[in-house]
């Protein structure tokens, strides 16, 4: 939700309170009105008005207050418009009360973020449409946007953020958080979503596309809300660490001319250090906690290639030993294909590719980039010539990115002259 008028300071006013408290109002509404959509409405609405009044009698005390009255209204009105008969009437009125102390509550307005999330990941919303959802309902992103970093169609987008939004309110999908006997699955399925929404972002690795590079700071935004109302979750810290830790790399991931620089030709000074201490305070934490899951492991392992930074060389026997750990916990060949590589660096190529062999035969690989890329290297380090020249070939075929696929290129017009 981004909010811009003739004057900047209002204007500047109105994004930083949209950042802050667009999340928190839209999901307050919601809880209450079972109704996301009508609340996304009601509060664009409310927003359009502060543009308009602010500028002539300045910003409120209380802007969130000031916003929440006004969206009641636009709400209620809007009700008014789609109901009809003395049911109907009924329910606007007590819905309409219900708001109004609400707005009036010197408390402050409950913070329900997290309770709207639980929401938009709850599952009987489709698993591809809830990072999406929650990047539009509790950060105020538009379809168009979302639709462009999911590199899907605006209008099919909108259509499927539509749908879920009214399988919310149809279902009565309930606006809370789990309780402590069912909070980690389904915790876990909210952070799933949020790292599948920074995943997209972190695809384009030169952050030249700018609908992706807000991704992944949205991501990282909804990660700390999460942290911040969840502070004794440590799979919560992991993923927020493991994000940092990743983002913190953005710079080292293309030289001056623009072309890629995989992880281990990266210079370790061009890390973020900020970032890199935030990750490293917040696995500590969860550490403390004493229940590892995957997002710890997935930030540990990222924290161990800091080692790099701090010594000049890498830590690779760790790695290994973390990613041993992972796949007990995730079974997932795509942590096998990482392990591989990893064992490639401790114990050779040959090694790595007989680790890698264990997962070959899964029909997930066959179309994944990243495991044609790690075989086609080891093949070529092992001196399987014919071989790891086809899987550099599958590799370019399947990568998207275009200064990925000239260093692939690179490489295999290096293996083709030797």
């Amino acid at each position: 939700m981004k909010l811009h008028d003739g004057d900047g300071l209002v204007g500047i006013t109105a994004d930083a309170v949209a950042r802050r408290s667009y999340g928190k109002l839209v999901a307050f509404l919601a809880a209450r009105t079972r109704d996301v959509a009508g609340a996304e409405d009601a509060l664009s609405e409310a927003f359009a008005a502060a543009l308009a009044d602010w500028p002539k009698n300045g910003c409120p005390s209380n802007p969130e207050g000031w916003l929440l009255t006004v969206a009641r209204r636009k709400f209620v009105d809007m009700a008014r418009g789609r109901k009809r008969g003395e049911i109907a009437a009924e329910e606007i009125r007590v819905m309409a009360e219900g708001l109004g102390a609400a707005a009036a509550n010197d408390a402050g307005i409950p913070d329900q973020r997290l309770a709207l999330m639980f929401a938009c990941a709850h599952p009987a919303i489709e698993a591809g449409i809830r990072a999406p959802l929650m990047l539009q309902a509790v950060m105020g992103l538009d379809a168009a946007m979302i639709a462009s970093a999911f590199l899907i169609s605006p209008t099919t987008m909108g259509q499927r953020l539509v749908r879920a939004k009214n399988k919310i309110r149809e279902a009565g999908i309930p606006f809370r958080i789990p309780e402590r006997e069912e909070l980690r699955d389904r915790l876990e399925t909210v952070l799933d979503a949020i790292y599948g929404a920074f995943a997209e972002g972190w695809s384009d690795a030169a952050g030249t596309d700018v609908t992706r590079r807000d991704l992944t700071e949205e991501a990282i935004f909804l990660g700390r809300v999460v942290v911040e109302l969840l502070p004794d979750e440590p799979e919560a810290m992991g993923l927020l660490a493991l994000m940092l830790h990743a983002e913190a790399r953005r710079r080292a991931r293309r030289d001056a001319r623009g072309e890629y620089v995989p992880l281990a030709e990266q210079d370790p000074k061009v890390w973020d250090g900020r970032m890199i201490a935030e990750a490293e305070a917040l696995l500590l934490r969860a550490s403390g906690l004493g229940q590892i899951g995957r997002y710890q492991l997935e930030g540990a392992i990222q924290s161990a290639h800091v080692c790099r930074r701090r010594t000049n060389r890498a830590n690779w026997g760790e790695v290994v030993r973390l990613y041993d750990a992972l796949l007990t916990i995730s079974c997932s060949p795509v942590v096998a294909i990482n392990r591989a590589l990893a064992v490639a660096e401790t114990e050779g190529a040959s090694a790595g590719l007989a680790a890698m062999d264990r997962v070959a035969g899964d029909g997930r690989l066959a179309e994944y980039q990243p495991y044609w890329a790690a075989r086609a290297e080891l093949l070529a380090r092992s001196g399987e010539v014919d071989e790891a020249q086809k899987a550099y070939e599958m590799a370019i075929g399947l990568e998207r990115d275009e200064a990925v696929r000239r260093w692939l290129q690179g490489r295999l017009a290096t293996l083709e002259s030797e």
